[in-house]
Parts: C-alpha cells; structure tokens; sequence
C-alpha cells in the first residue's frame, strides 16, 4: 500500500495542535512505536509578507525578497504539528527534543511565490535515551523543489528493537567568540508570535517550571535561525545548513556566536560563558 496523503485547504494553528498534545501525552505513554506511513500536504500556500517582516526582526535576518531557509522550515513546522496531532502518532508532540536538524535551499525563494508543501516522517531508530526519527519537509515552487528539510526528533524513554547508532558530532569553531548576543525575558513570547508555535516551555517561568526548566528556555530554530543571520553576507543563494542543538538557552540570557569558513563551509557555534555549545551548525554552498 502506498503512503495516506492527506491534503489541507490551509495550514493548521500550531497551539490549538499543542493543547490537543498536552491533553492526549499520558494516553499515548506505553504504546508501540511505530510511525503511521502518512504525509500532510497544503498545495497553494501564500507566505505573509508582514509576518516574514516580523520574524526577521525577531532573528536577525534583513527583510529581502528572498526569504531565510529557515522561515520555509517555519512555514512547514504546522504541518509536522499536524502528523504528529494524530491518534495514531507513537509519541507526544508536547515531550518531543529537536536534536537535529538540516535544510536545503535549491535556490532564492521569494515571497511572493506560492508554495505547495509536504511533511512525512521517517527513519524511526532507537537511541540511547529512547526512539528517535526523522521529519521530513519539501517545498515546491510549481513543480520545483526549491526547499527540503530534515529535523530529528528525540522521544525519551520510548522503546523500539535494535540497538542505537553512534552519532557523528559537528565540529565547534575554535576560534573566540566575536559577538555576544543578550537575550531577553521575553524573547520566547517574540518568536512564539512569529513562528506560531507556543510551547508553554519557552513562555514564562511559571509554565516551563511546569515542564521542569527553571526559567523559560529559547526556541531551538530561533538560535537555528539567529546563527544563520549572523553569518550575514557569506550566505549563498543556494546552500545546506545542518546544526546539532545542545543545551537549551535560559531566559533572559548571555551567548556568544562563533564562525569560522574553510573550503566553501562556514562552521559556527552558539555557546555559554565557559565556551560549551548550545549548539553547532555548518553552511556549506550548493
């Protein structure tokens, strides 16, 4: 049997999507992992100029015509809430940990394009602190690819057979830091707003305390995205980017970026004051 597509007429809202997952985690604990063979599709998207304005201010990004690799990750993130929403999804959307993540620009997309979108997940494998697997995104322009992205995803304590993969880490720049990002209270709320997705983690105190984080942490894709922004005019048109996230940010907070390039690879890291990485990234152009 081929895979269940199903078509949306438009794209779901994210946190009425989060509140079915906060409500739903205890009945899905204990069950078999095993993903449904599904995709999400939207077939005609109209990306929103004012709040591409916003989410470039929020990251660190220049308003161009041509939009960041990382907002056409955003513009697909209701969709994998969508799949992952499902009864028959083996994990929690609200328990989920983001460990990697990497993207493709085939070529310049610009706003005003419309966009036909899919999400499928994939690669389901254990871990060694639970099961993990893959996400997959691709976004056409007519019949072109022009985007594709894979996020990795960390279900703890769930259980699949086999036993877990080494992984290979992404190498840190060595180099100091040059440049010191502050990073405050109510940055979570900004990027809730632009992205859609309000994870009560990344709010306030109270609600990530919730959650088991003392101070609310910063959304993983908005250091994804801040990082790629700071690499500024060394962007290509077309490029992959993969970055491997670490330990979460507190809020409000002090980080420093690092970048180094080397034979058409920038590598990069966002770390703590001791130099430990919250995360590490590489941009190489395609």
């Amino acid at each position: 049997m081929g895979r269940d597509v199903i078509e949306l007429r438009e794209l779901p809202d994210v946190n009425k999507l989060l509140l079915k997952a906060l409500t739903g985690a205890v009945t899905k604990k204990g069950r078999r992992a095993q993903l449904p063979d599904r995709s999400f599709l939207v077939m005609d998207h109209q990306q929103d100029v004012a709040r591409l304005a916003q989410y470039c201010r929020v990251t660190g990004f220049s308003l161009r015509d041509e939009v960041p690799a990382t907002w056409l990750h955003v513009q697909t993130f209701p969709l994998q809430a969508a799949l992952m929403a499902q009864d028959d999804f083996p994990f929690s959307l609200a328990g989920l940990v983001h460990v990697t993540n990497t993207m493709r620009l085939h070529r310049a997309v610009r706003v005003g394009e419309r966009l036909r979108m899919s999400v499928r997940t994939e690669n389901l494998a254990p871990h060694a602190k639970g099961a993990a697997f893959d996400m997959v995104g691709e976004i056409h322009a007519g019949d072109e690819l022009v985007w594709s992205g894979t996020s990795n995803y960390l279900a703890t304590g769930a259980k699949v057979d086999g036993e877990p993969g080494k992984s290979v880490r992404l190498a840190a720049p060595t180099t100091a830091p040059s440049q010191l990002w502050r990073l405050p209270a109510d940055l979570g709320r900004q990027y809730a707003k632009v992205s859609g997705d309000s994870n009560p983690i990344h709010l306030y105190p109270l609600t990530a305390r919730l959650f088991g984080f003392p101070r609310p942490i910063i959304h993983g894709m908005w250091t994804h995205a801040r990082a790629v922004a700071a690499l500024g005019g060394r962007l290509p048109e077309a490029y992959e980017v993969q970055v491997q996230f670490a330990k979460p940010i507190m809020l409000p907070g002090k980080v420093g970026f690092t970048a180094a390039g080397q034979d058409g690879t920038s590598t990069f890291a966002v770390v703590n004051k001791e130099g430990k990485p919250h995360l590490v990234g590489a941009l190489t152009a395609r």
